[in-house]
């Protein structure tokens, strides 16, 4: 029977993981468990013995058992060991150890035009009609200037098209190059924050992601002074 010493350690254990490193018992399903990023998301640990790690995540209908081998000898092996297991993991994945847990929405003027310039584009030139006499934008605009809106029509396939391939390749190469390094498990919401943005604005996103990044590298060098 467990002693009232013990349910208090493995309480503070489970509540200090699940609030403050989430992000590493996603790495643990992904490298320990072998799941994918989609399945790994919104990890939760749930139970702590001597001898596992008991996590729960959104996707999944079942518990996840990570072995801790060898077995603890004590609740102050705990620390430790579920650090290295992190940095094992970090290292297997090839992850970076700061883990992006946010989404940043353009921060400035000229990154709020782009979105919203990008954005109104893409809706205007989604479809030819939108072009024509009697759609929303005709009405709302375009009835002054009908040769502008003739032209318009007839350049859309060739404005949309090399926009959404842009884009979509803007998106994914965030995805590969920075949503997996920095563990942002796919399919969550803020991974899709970023894929979504990115595929509107482009390369803004980047600038913010990245900044985000160097603000948590500036931080864990202080730390260390």
């Amino acid at each position: 029977m467990a002693s009232p010493s013990d349910s208090v350690a493995k309480t503070r254990i489970i509540n200090h993981m699940n609030n403050d490193h989430q992000d590493s018992l996603i790495r643990y399903l992904e490298h320990y468990a072998r799941l994918p990023s989609s399945s790994a998301r919104n990890a939760t640990l749930t139970d702590i013995s001597f001898t596992s790690l008991t996590i729960r995540s959104s996707p999944s209908k079942h518990p996840h058992n990570v072995p801790l081998s060898p077995p603890l000898t004590g609740w102050a092996d705990a620390r430790p060991r579920v650090v290295a297991m992190d940095q094992e993991a970090t290292a297997a994945l090839r992850r970076s150890p700061i883990s992006v847990k946010k989404y940043k929405p353009p921060e400035n003027a000229i990154q709020l035009l782009v979105f919203t310039a990008a954005a109104l584009t893409f809706l205007a030139f989604a479809r030819p009609a939108n072009f024509l006499p009697g759609s929303l934008l005709y009405r709302a605009l375009l009835w002054r200037t009908p040769a502008f809106a003739k032209w318009c029509y007839g350049i859309q396939p060739l404005v949309i098209a090399p926009m959404v391939l842009l884009h979509s390749w803007e998106a994914w190469y965030l995805e590969r190059t920075r949503l997996r390094r920095h563990t942002v498990p796919r399919l969550s919401r803020v991974w899709w924050m970023w894929v979504l943005s990115t595929f509107v604005e482009g390369r803004g996103a980047y600038i913010r992601f990245d900044r985000i990044v160097k603000g948590e590298e500036e931080k864990r060098a202080k730390a260390k002074h």
